[in-house]
């Protein structure tokens, strides 16, 4: 018998997958041609919903948008960049069912999206523009060679008490930190996350983490434990400030970040 290639999910392997879920700025998307019965590949831009569920925006003249409004299954591929072997950098692949959102519904997820992509301003509001969430089934992660692993979607997706009232309080908690600790902010990416230095933002929060931004880099600075209220948000981004600035700040920012 040919012995699995799939290894157990372990913390390491969910957090580079959750990571790559919030950090990526482009994927692969294959829709069904019902007409060709064949599978149609395309390159969309991506960002997520405060569980961490895709979200991609489209234009009702493109391919995949028909496609995706006869046969709603469709598979994503996430991929992060670097130097050297494509192969050897980790990439996650995504099951899903899309679904069309209604303009009224997608507030949040304009703001959050507009974060990740903001040249998408210039479109996002065109009528024949609309938001799609795409709704995991399954996963599969290969972080480089032999390191394989099927996913659920409760590996993948944020599950929290927080996740109402920070949907909530996101915008405002985004602004603040931006306008009144821009410091800070940029200790996080430099510290904690040994990013080059520049003026980082964040972008994002969520019950188990932050997206910090500078131009098109995206980094990921994930909380070490989850928050189960909204309440915890200002400590536990008080206790991110502290470490950076420690003089004994974790040398291993892998504890904090997953890029």
């Amino acid at each position: 018998m040919m012995k699995d290639a799939f290894l157990p999910v372990d913390p390491e392997a969910r957090l580079r997958a959750k990571a790559l879920m919030r950090t990526a700025r482009y994927g692969s998307l294959a829709t069904n041609d019902p007409e060709t019965g064949g599978p149609f590949a395309s390159l969309v831009s991506v960002g997520t919903d405060l569980d961490g569920s895709p979200v991609i925006l489209t234009s009702g003249l493109s391919t995949h948008t028909r496609l995706l409004e006869a046969d709603p299954r469709c598979s994503l591929l996430l991929a992060s960049v670097g130097k050297g072997d494509p192969l050897a950098h980790p990439r996650l692949t995504l099951s899903a069912q899309a679904t069309r959102l209604d303009r009224e519904a997608t507030s949040g997820i304009r703001e959050r999206y507009l974060r990740q992509h903001p040249k998408a301003a210039l479109y996002v509001d065109f009528p024949d523009f609309a938001f799609w969430r795409l709704s995991i089934l399954s996963g599969s992660l290969n972080g480089g060679f032999g390191r394989a692993y099927r996913m659920a979607p409760d590996v993948l997706l944020v599950e929290s008490p927080a996740l109402p009232r920070l949907g909530e309080i996101e915008v405002e908690a985004v602004e603040h930190m931006n306008a009144d600790h821009s410091d800070t902010v940029a200790l996080y990416a430099t510290r904690l996350c040994h990013a080059r230095e520049g003026a980082w933002r964040l972008i994002g929060l969520d019950p188990e983490g932050i997206q910090l931004a500078l131009g098109d880099e995206i980094l990921r600075l994930a909380f070490p434990q989850r928050l189960t209220r909204a309440e915890d948000l200002r400590p536990a981004l008080m206790d991110l400030a502290r470490r950076a600035r420690s003089e004994s700040a974790p040398a291993d920012a892998q504890a904090y970040q997953a890029s």
